[in-house]
């Protein structure tokens, strides 16, 4: 069944380590022996809801072992699969060693050696020895979603020192009002140094989304969904939107995690977490549109859910929806992986749009005041960095001339100074903190594409700047890691083109101008040739796309081309279109 067939003995031993200390007696319904043990017994099959399937259909759960070896094999998409298929009882032991290992495979912090938690510890409380008193949580926490999931006091004490030490450990955390539920459930399943070193992997993971830590992504996520489910839940939006024409569908959604964390019964939560801690967020994703249709459904055949019972508040009625659910966790997840068009591709270019359009109204909303600091010298490199690009730098000082023949030139220079104002004031404010470093050019490192990647693609961002053989100046602010030009997609493709809508162009002469994302304008759907923000292989580089590329590299940085693009809906950004490049410099920001 997992693995192996548990004797008696072993199987009290098992229930009773795991109860006795964090899990409230309250809850042993959902850890009652003989839910384990009749796994495979018809008769069990019919009592438990977390437990079903059809005579004769006994499924063939799959061991750790077996998911151990595929995860060392790098085979992903069949532990995906795997993990959606197989609906181990709420008691199984195989947890406490299978939402480890899913959750190792995301760690990136490769230093955290036996004993690093608990040298945390004592660092932040001076103590190993678990306080009597309440621990103050820190402030990225949600008082109101700190749920317990029937852990004790003690465990909801060891669940407060978890969340305190990654908040002294990942003080980038600043709202992330999942992260105490999770711990709590984590804490269900193994020791209190598994779960924190799960949580580390799922906060530090860099392929994929688990848990958001500002309050922007925390808004763009919800935001996110609202916009997945009026493409892929219609009738549902539209039944609502009719029945509550007051109600705005921003407050609903602000609340769309909680329908899964606060709402659904334990059993079914535990089931999505099998899959969660594997693909990431986009679970969560899928599980939230099929809880949006089901109410639908119930709405239109149950009078409890009545347009009456639930028109001045729908966020509380879906919540309450949720606490009786009328499907098993396996059919739950069935429906939530039924449902088409909804790639990891498709979500991420939703998210992202989302987020520049936020980012965006941010900086215009924030006020003149903010606007002009940008450009201060306040948030200018320090004077020994502006000394250092000074030196460095050939693409950021022009020389004019100016003159009759036959008399001597007037000879007017553009400084670095006066670029770098230029530049500093179109750069993302956040990034306007940190100083600049140059991390590759051709006047010292040569004209070859496998050398830029080496000194450049683990970098993020990067500013990427070409002068001319004719003194043009432009260039790009390259908002993610040129190594993703690797990294492959869920079929194991590679991608064509990668970045967010952060990437912009520029042209600092003759002409000086920016050209942002055309997604920043508005929510209008752009399409595909919207989105083509960077792409490179061992032959080229190119940013921008759509009925042109606003610029291509030969392999040699020697040639380039620049055409008007439908990303950034630019010109050329040369008058020619076709360029001989004299110096590529690349910057990255130190501390980023």
């Amino acid at each position: 069944m997992v693995g192996k067939v548990l004797g008696i003995r072993e199987l009290e031993q098992f229930s009773s380590r795991r109860s006795s200390i964090y899990v409230d007696p309250e809850c042993e319904k959902f850890f009652e022996l003989p839910l384990f043990i009749a796994a495979s017994s018809n008769d069990i099959t019919t009592k438990c809801q977390c437990w079903q399937f059809s005579p004769g259909k006994e499924p063939a759960l799959r061991s750790f072992t077996e998911i151990q070896q595929l995860l060392q094999q790098n085979k992903k998409r069949d532990v995906k699969n795997i993990l959606r298929e197989n609906s181990w009882p709420i008691n199984s032991p195989i947890r406490s060693q299978l939402w480890p290992a899913l959750c190792a495979q995301h760690l990136t912090k490769q230093n955290m050696l036996d004993g690093f938690y608990w040298e945390m510890v004592h660092q932040v409380f001076g103590t190993t020895e678990l306080s009597e008193k309440p621990i103050m949580l820190p402030a990225f926490v949600d008082a109101t979603h700190c749920l317990p999931y029937h852990l004790t006091s003690t465990g909801r004490a060891v669940a407060d020192r978890i969340v305190n030490v990654l908040g002294y450990d990942c003080p980038d955390i600043t709202y992330s009002p999942v992260l105490y539920p999770i711990t709590s459930l984590l804490l269900h399943f193994m020791s209190e140094e598994e779960a924190y070193l799960c949580l580390a992997g799922l906060v530090g993971s860099k392929e994929k989304t688990f848990i958001n830590q500002t309050k922007l992504q925390h808004e763009v996520t919800w935001k996110t969904v609202m916009q997945i489910a009026k493409k892929h839940t219609k009738s549902a939006i539209a039944y609502f939107q009719r029945i509550c024409p007051g109600q705005k569908l921003e407050r609903v959604f602000m609340d769309w995690c909680w329908w899964i964390l606060a709402g659904l019964p334990f059993q079914h939560l535990v089931r999505i977490m099998d899959c969660y801690f594997h693909e990431g967020i986009k679970v969560l994703y899928r599980v939230a549109l099929v809880i949006l249709n089901l109410f639908h459904k119930e709405c239109q055949s149950n009078n409890e859910w009545s347009p009456d019972n639930i028109k001045n508040d729908i966020g509380n009625a879906l919540i309450k929806f949720c606490k009786k659910i009328p499907v098993s966790p396996a059919k739950l997840l069935h429906a939530a992986f039924s449902i088409r068009g909804l790639s990891t591709q498709y979500i991420s270019r939703i998210f992202i749009k989302t987020e520049m359009l936020l980012k965006s109204r941010s900086a215009l909303n924030s006020g003149s005041k903010q606007l002009i600091k940008s450009r201060s010298s306040d948030n200018l490199p320090t004077s020994q960095s502006q000394v250092n690009i000074q030196m460095m730098s050939h693409t950021l000082t022009i020389r004019e001339h100016f003159g009759l023949p036959g008399t001597t030139n007037f000879i007017k220079t553009w400084t670095d100074r006066q670029f770098l104002f230029t530049l500093w004031s179109w750069l993302p404010v956040r990034i306007t903190m940190y100083q600049p470093v140059l991390l590759y050019t051709t006047e010292e490192h040569g004209c070859s594409l496998t050398t830029f990647y080496v000194r450049v693609e683990q970098h993020e961002p990067t500013l990427l700047m070409i002068k001319t053989c004719n003194n043009e100046v432009f260039g790009a602010y390259c908002s993610s890691r040129w190594f993703e030009r690797n990294v492959k997609d869920d079929k194991g493709q590679r991608q064509a083109y990668f970045g967010t809508g952060e990437t912009f162009l520029f042209s600092l002469y003759p002409e000086r101008a920016k050209y942002p994302w055309v997604g920043i304008e508005g929510d209008r759907d752009l399409g595909h040739s919207s989105e083509l923000f960077m792409a490179a292989d061992s032959k080229m580089i190119t940013i921008g796309g759509g009925e042109g590329q606003a610029i291509w590299m030969d392999e040699n940085i020697r040639f380039g081309k620049t055409d008007g693009c439908k990303t950034f809906n630019n010109p050329p950004l040369c008058p020619s279109g076709d360029f001989e490049i004299r110096v590529l410099e690349v910057y990255g920001f130190v501390g980023v």
